[in-house]
C-alpha cells in the first residue's frame, strides 16, 4: 500500500472493563471518480457487489467517499482483532479501523445499517460488514420493463462477518457485537489492493497522475509508471479503472471551468466583427452542448474551396486535453485552410447533427462534394443525415495507426506484413485487384477469421482508394501522405495544451497559415516558373495555375515523354487509346476520347480526384495534336484567379491558344471522318475505285471554296449567301440545302447596301472585340494589382507585429 502521510497519534488506556483507543484523524482521499447511483457510505441494507468492485469500468464508478475519512491505523493495532467492548473516539475511527484489519485478514468492507437518535436524529448505532453480507435484492420494479444488457455476477453469499458499533453517552464508541467467521475464501495478501473498501488514490499518487496527465499520457502508460515508481501493483493501492475514472473526472472538471473562457472570447470576437459566427448548443450558461465558431475568412474561403472538406477529429483521443476538432480545406496553392472549429463536449450522433448543420448555417448553406473524418460510426450516422449526397470517406492514415494498434503480433511476427499492407491499399489500380490482393493478404498471414479486418473490409468503399477516385478530394494523388487530415493547428496544439493556453496559440496558427498564403501568392505572382518543354500548352497552364499546382501539372506534363498512346477501339466519335510506357503494356491504362466535344477519360481518374489532369490523358492530346488545354481541365480553385470575383473569358485573354484549339478541332474532327471513309471504301475494289472519284470530286469543291470563301449572314442571319452556290439564297439552317425562291434575290442596289452594311457590321464586330480584349485586360491587370497591394498590406502587418 502506498505511504501515505497520515496523522496519527494514538495512546491506550484503561477504563474499567473496556480499553478506550483515542487518535488524531487525519482525512482520506479517493480516486475521485464518478459517484454510482449506490454510494459506500449508505444507511441501507442495499450496497455495491463486490464483483462490481474488482472490475468495473462503467461510468460513474467511486472509490471512498472523498467527504468522509480513510483512516489507516499503525504501531500496535495493526495486529489487533476487533473484539466487544473495543472503545473508539469516533465512528469514522472505528470504520478506519475494521477496514484495516479486513485490509489485513483479505475482504472488502461496507456499511450496512444504521440507528438515529429520535431526539436529534444523529446517527448512534452502526454495523460495518463484510461486502459479500446477505443476498442481492432483485428488485421487479428495476427490472420489469427493462432488458439488462449486461447482467452483474451474484457475489453477495450471506457472508455474516461483521462489526457493530454503538456510541455512548460520553461520545465514545463501543463496539457491541463482531462476527469475525466469513464463509467464502478470503483474498490473498497481492490481489487485496482489488477489493473495493482498499483502492484508494493517494495524494502523492494523485500529484504524480495530474503531472503524466497534462504531458499526455494515457490511463495504461500512467499505471505502468506507478508501478514501477511504487514497485508493485498491490503496492499502488487501486487499479487501472480507479486511474482511469480519476483521470476522466479531472478532465471534466477542467473543461466545465475553463468553457467560459472560450464563451468569453467568442462573445468578443462576435462583437468586434458582425462576421464571426458562432454557437453553442443547448443553454450558454450551463454549456453542455458543443460549441462551434467560424471567422470572417473561414466563411470566405468556403465559398472559393468548400467543395471538399475535413473534419479533423485527432484532439478527441486520450492523448490530448482538448476535446477540440477543426473543420479543414485546400487552397489552391495545396495548403490547408480553416472552415470553422468546434469544441466537442458531447459525443452522442444528435451532438453532431447539430455540429454539422450549424456549420452548414454558417457555410451558407452549401454542402462540400466530399468530406473526410475520422473512421467513427457517430460520425458516419450524423453525416448520412446532414450531408446525404457528399461522399464521405474515412482518412486511411487513421486506419493505419489503428491497424498497428490491433495486429501487433502480426507486425512483430511478419515484418513484411505493414509493407504488403499498404501496396494492397495504395498501389492497386482497380476494384478487382484490390479484392485478389486482399484475399491474397489475409490467407498469406492467415488473418480470414480476423474481426477488426473484416470490419474495415466491410467499410472498404469509405477508405480504399480504387472505391473513392472518382469524387474529387483536392489531392495531388491518391496515395500521397496529405491523406493523414494534416492538421491546420498542426505544430501549434500539443497534448499538454489546455484551453487557458488555446486562444494564443489558436490566433499564432491564423497568422502563420495567413503568412504562408501570402508568400504563396506573391511567389505565384513574382517568380515566373522555368518552362521545361516548347509546348504551348505548358506555358499555358504556367499562366493560369498557382505556382504549386503548375509545378505538378508540369510533373506530368513531362511525364508523358516517356508514355506511348496508340488506338485501341474507335466506336464513332468515341476512340478509346492505350497509354503505357514502352514495354510495358501490362500496366496500361486507358483512355477514351470523345474527338467531336475534346473530352478524355482514363481509368486513373486522377483528374476526377484531384482537379489535375493526368499524363495518360495528356500523352493522348499529345498524339491528336491538341496543342492546348481545353477549359474543362482547367478548375478554376487551382488558378491564380481562384478568390477573383471577375470571370475572365479565355476566348478574348488568349485568342493565340483558341485558334490553335479550334484548328485542331477541326483537324481531328476530318481526319476522323476521312479515317472511317477510307475504312470503308477500302473493303473492296469496286468501293475504292468509288471512293477515289468522290475524293476528287471533294477536292474540286474544297478548292473552290476556297478561292470563293464568303459565307455570310444576310441582315438578320436567317438567310446565308454562298458562292459555292452560284450566289443563291439559301436555308441558314446547315442540314436545309433548299433553294429560296428567285423573287427574293437582291437586285444590285440592294446587293451594295447590304455589301456596306456588311462591312459597317464587320467593322463594329473588331471595335467590340478589342473594347472587350481590353476591358477584360484592364480587370485582370486590376486583379493582379489587388493581390500584390494584399501582399504588401500583410507583410507590413507582419512586420509591424514582429518589432513590437
Amino acid at each position: 500500500m502506498l505511504s501515505i502521510p497520515w496523522s496519527k497519534s494514538f495512546r491506550r488506556r484503561q477504563d474499567m472493563d473496556n480499553e478506550v483507543l483515542d487518535f488524531d484523524i487525519g482525512v482520506g482521499v479517493s480516486s475521485g471518480g464518478d459517484v454510482d447511483d449506490d454510494a459506500i457510505d449508505i444507511e441501507h441494507q442495499d450496497g455495491i457487489d463486490e464483483d462490481d468492485m474488482l472490475d468495473s469500468p462503467m461510468p460513474g464508478f467511486s472509490v471512498g467517499n472523498s467527504d468522509a475519512g480513510n483512516y489507516f491505523p499503525e504501531g500496535d493495532l495493526l495486529d489487533l482483532e476487533p473484539y466487544d467492548g473495543l472503545e473508539f473516539e469516533s465512528e469514522e475511527a472505528a470504520k478506519a479501523f475494521y477496514n484495516s484489519y479486513a485490509r489485513r485478514i483479505g475482504f472488502s468492507t461496507r456499511v450496512s445499517s444504521s440507528r438515529r437518535s429520535r431526539r436529534d436524529g444523529a446517527i448512534i448505532q452502526r454495523q460495518f460488514v463484510c461486502a459479500k453480507e446477505g443476498f442481492r435484492n432483485m428488485n421487479e420494479k428495476r427490472t420489469k420493463d427493462r432488458e439488462i444488457k449486461r447482467p452483474r455476477t451474484i457475489t453477495r453469499v450471506g457472508c455474516k462477518a461483521s462489526l457493530s458499533v454503538k456510541m455512548q453517552d460520553s461520545g465514545k464508541w463501543l463496539v457491541s457485537g463482531f462476527v469475525k467467521e466469513h464463509n467464502h475464501d478470503l483474498v490473498p495478501p497481492d490481489q487485496v489492493h482489488c477489493l473495493r473498501s482498499h483502492r484508494q488514490i493517494s495524494g502523492p499518487a494523485k500529484t504524480l497522475i495530474d503531472t503524466l496527465q497534462a504531458a499526455g499520457m494515457g490511463p495504461r502508460r500512467i499505471m505502468s509508471a506507478l508501478i514501477k515508481e511504487y514497485g508493485g501493483i498491490s503496492k499502488v493501492g487501486f487499479t487501472e479503472v480507479d486511474c482511469r475514472n480519476y483521470m476522466r473526472n479531472n478532465r471534466q472538471k477542467s473543461t466545465e471551468a475553463e468553457i467560459q473562457l472560450l464563451l468569453d472570447y467568442l462573445r468578443q470576437m462576435s462583437a468586434d466583427n458582425p462576421n464571426f459566427y458562432y454557437a453553442v448548443q443547448g443553454s450558454e450558461d450551463q454549456s453542455v452542448g458543443n460549441v462551434f465558431w467560424a471567422d470572417p475568412k473561414a466563411r470566405m474561403d468556403f465559398a472559393y474551396f468548400g467543395d471538399t472538406v475535413t473534419f479533423d477529429t485527432t484532439y478527441r483521443s486520450n492523448r490530448y486535453r482538448l476535446p477540440f476538432a477543426p473543420f479543414t480545406g485546400v487552397n489552391h496553392h495545396g495548403q490547408p485552410i480553416l472552415f470553422g472549429c468546434a469544441f466537442i463536449i458531447n459525443e452522442t450522433e444528435a451532438s453532431f447533427v447539430w455540429l454539422f448543420n450549424t456549420w452548414l448555417t454558417a457555410m451558407s448553406s452549401h454542402p462540400p462534394v466530399s468530406i473526410t473524418t475520422d473512421h467513427d460510426a457517430v460520425i458516419r450516422a450524423a453525416i448520412m443525415q446532414v450531408f446525404p449526397a457528399a461522399r464521405h470517406r474515412f482518412c486511411k492514415w487513421h486506419i493505419f495507426k489503428k491497424c498497428q494498434e490491433k495486429l501487433s503480433h502480426v507486425f512483430l511476427r511478419h515484418p513484411s506484413f505493414e509493407s504488403d499492407f499498404h501496396k494492397c491499399v495504395n498501389l492497386t489500380e482497380s476494384v478487382e485487384d484490390f479484392e485478389s490482393c486482399w484475399f491474397s493478404l489475409l490467407d498469406k498471414y492467415e488473418l480470414r477469421d480476423h474481426e477488426w479486418l473484416q470490419a474495415i473490409y466491410s467499410d472498404r468503399r469509405q477508405w480504399i482508394p480504387v472505391y473513392l477516385r472518382d469524387t474529387f478530394f483536392a489531392e495531388m494523388s491518391s496515395t500521397q501522405r496529405s491523406d493523414t487530415m494534416n492538421s491546420y493547428f498542426d505544430g501549434y496544439i500539443n497534448a499538454s495544451t489546455n484551453l487557458s493556453q488555446f486562444f494564443k496559440l489558436y490566433e499564432k496558427a491564423l497568422e502563420s497559415r495567413l503568412e504562408k498564403e501570402v508568400k504563396a501568392d506573391y511567389d505565384t505572382m513574382n517568380s515566373p516558373p522555368v518552362l521545361k518543354t516548347p509546348s504551348p500548352m505548358e506555358k499555358q497552364a504556367s499562366e493560369l495555375y498557382t505556382r504549386k499546382l503548375f509545378m505538378r501539372f508540369q510533373e506530368e506534363l513531362v511525364g508523358t515523354l516517356t508514355f506511348m498512346a496508340s488506338k485501341a477501339d474507335d466506336d464513332g466519335d468515341l476512340v478509346t487509346y492505350q497509354v503505357a510506357k514502352y514495354g510495358e503494356d501490362h500496366k496500361a491504362h486507358f483512355v477514351k476520347f470523345n474527338v467531336l466535344e475534346m473530352r478524355a477519360n482514363c481509368s486513373c481518374q486522377m483528374f476526377e480526384f484531384s482537379g489535375i489532369i493526368c499524363r495518360h490523358i495528356l500523352a493522348v492530346f499529345r498524339v491528336t495534336n491538341l496543342l492546348t488545354l481545353p477549359p474543362y481541365y482547367i478548375l478554376k480553385r487551382w488558378t491564380r484567379n481562384a478568390k477573383s470575383s471577375v470571370i475572365f473569358d479565355d476566348d478574348g485573354l488568349h485568342a493565340y491558344a483558341n485558334y490553335l484549339e479550334s484548328h485542331t478541332v477541326r483537324y481531328n474532327t476530318l481526319r476522323h471522318k476521312a479515317f472511317n471513309f477510307v475504312e470503308e471504301a477500302g473493303k473492296s475494289l469496286y468501293t475504292c475505285e468509288v471512293a477515289v472519284v468522290a475524293l476528287q470530286e471533294a477536292a474540286k469543291t474544297v478548292s473552290l471554296a476556297m478561292k470563293n470563301e464568303v459565307t455570310r449572314i444576310i441582315a438578320n442571319g436567317h438567310v446565308k449567301e454562298s458562292s459555292v452556290t452560284g450566289g443563291k439564297l439559301m436555308c441558314c439552317n446547315e442540314d436545309c440545302q433548299h433553294e429560296l425562291p428567285a423573287q427574293l434575290e437582291p437586285e444590285d442596289e440592294m446587293d451594295k447596301k447590304i455589301n456596306q452594311l456588311r462591312n459597317e457590321l464587320e467593322l463594329a464586330k473588331r471595335k467590340c472585340e478589342a473594347y472587350r480584349t481590353n476591358l477584360l485586360s484592364v480587370l485582370k491587370e486590376m486583379e493582379d494589382q489587388k493581390l500584390q497591394v494584399s501582399i504588401k498590406v500583410q507583410n507590413i502587418k507582419i512586420s509591424l507585429k514582429d518589432s513590437l
